[in-house]
């Protein structure tokens, strides 16, 4: 049991290895990363070459949402869209980190890009 933690630790911290290597957010295009945790959700703009963070949400934020956690997720990334939208971001470079793209990543980005922000 401890060997199969320790080798699912290992091939995610590789994947943010590699992600990361690729993904670099300038003032123009920054860098958007995402956290999963097993209850809730964590989005951030981050400009990598001021080291900043733009602006942020969660769905800690979002208290009243209703549904499942891809729908809550969905949210969180309308949300952050408008939030980066009205700050003059229009384009953002996806960090997913760790975490595989599909469910609940990927509802986040989905409802970024049908708030009208590039992802």
């Amino acid at each position: 049991m401890k060997d199969q933690v320790k080798s699912k630790n290992i091939l995610r911290k590789r994947r943010q290895i590699k992600v990361r290597a690729k993904v670099a957010g300038t003032a123009s295009c920054p860098r958007l990363n995402v956290y999963r945790s097993l209850g809730h959700i964590y989005a951030q703009i981050i400009d990598d070459n001021q080291k900043i963070t733009l602006s942020s949400c969660s769905s800690l934020e979002l208290k009243d949402l209703k549904g499942d956690k891809k729908v809550i997720a969905n949210s969180v990334g309308k949300e952050l869209a408008k939030k980066a939208l009205e700050k003059g971001i229009s384009a953002v470079v996806f960090d997913r980190g760790k975490f595989l793209y599909h469910g609940r990543v990927k509802a986040l980005a989905d409802g970024m890009r049908e708030s009208g922000l590039k992802v």
